[in-house]
């Protein structure tokens, strides 16, 4: 990677990836690139940054021309819960995104990166260990445009030899950024409620089982799939990755051996226990292991006192708070 182009830069993985990108490459050498500007002082600031809409091939070709642009990690999209408030709008930029990027990439010979979900599985998905390679029948706007995802750029890199390459995310947990719309938000935002009131209501039932991984291991997934040898990749696109499993229960409790006094309670959103429902309740990523050597660092012991740290140095804790 000589030259890098982040789109969705603002959002929960872009601004993370955006500043990993550049502690690894240099500040000049990664593009930041959205439809609004960042807030961020150190993503503003810390390298260049460039009004992009994707729904646009000429914001993208002047940047891409600018800029000498070799890689590009495509992360603009709109994320399952608000995709089933907004589904027109959610094909429109998931799919015609994606399409205006992978034709740039094509144009100018680049690799590029597109984040799929586990929200490419539905409920006629295997649920326990789900395979690399298995039945995929969405019934959100925002997996069917995942599913259409993955197979878009497989075809783009058969017909035209073009280096995709992609990731299924499980449920992405975050300190930096706010939660951006999607059904495993509540992983964030009962960290940020356990801080800031020491209580917290759950939209999914108590014993809701997902797959999720701190923001720390899916940037460094990113980074290491876009480095790893292609010869070794034998499905390039879609690799399951996961790190840990658990509840709203569980992670409450996790939560409690460090706040005590921490209390959960649930008022399940129908839409949302839908959504959640209808994924997999852990999945396979041995592909992963075995073609590209992943491996996650963090797991909900680890993470949990992490990001209750990380936030607290901005929130507070629950004491901390009736003080003020």
């Amino acid at each position: 990677m000589k030259k890098v182009l982040v789109t969705g830069a603002v959002g929960q993985i872009g601004s993370d990836l955006t500043i990993a990108l550049r502690q690894k490459y240099g500040e000049t050498s990664v593009v930041a690139s959205d439809i609004r500007m960042p807030t961020d002082i150190s993503l503003r600031d810390g390298g260049p940054f460039e009004f992009v809409d994707c729904l646009d091939p000429h914001h993208i070709t002047r940047v891409m021309q600018m800029h000498q642009v070799d890689t590009i990690f495509h992360l603009a999209a709109i994320l399952s819960a608000v995709g089933e408030s907004k589904p027109t709008q959610a094909w429109q930029l998931n799919m015609n995104g994606l399409y205006n990027l992978l034709e740039a990439a094509r144009q100018y010979g680049c690799s590029l990166f597109f984040p799929s979900s586990i929200g490419a599985f539905g409920p006629s998905t295997p649920k326990d260990n789900t395979p690399q390679e298995t039945l995929q029948r969405p019934d959100t706007m925002y997996g069917v445009t995942k599913v259409a995802g993955e197979l878009l750029c497989d075809y783009y890199h058969k017909r035209f030899e073009l280096d995709t390459r992609g990731l299924r995310f499980p449920g992405l947990i975050s300190y930096e950024t706010e939660p951006g719309g999607g059904t495993t938000d509540y992983a964030v935002e009962i960290f940020i409620e356990a801080l800031r009131h020491g209580q917290y209501t759950c939209y999914l039932r108590e014993d809701t089982s997902l797959d999720m991984m701190y923001m720390p291991d899916a940037i460094r997934a990113m980074m290491e799939l876009m480095e790893a040898d292609p010869d070794k990749l034998k499905h390039r696109n879609a690799f399951n990755v996961t790190a840990m499993n658990f509840t709203p229960e569980k992670l409450a409790a996790e939560i409690k051996k460090h706040i005590p006094d921490f209390k959960i309670d649930y008022s399940v959103d129908p839409a949302r226990q839908a959504i959640a429902d209808s994924w997999p309740n852990y999945m396979d990523d041995s592909a992963a292991r075995q073609e590209w050597g992943w491996k996650p660092e963090f797991l909900i012991e680890v993470m949990t006192g992490d990001m209750l740290d990380k936030l607290s140095g901005r929130i507070g804790r629950p004491q901390e708070q009736k003080t003020r």
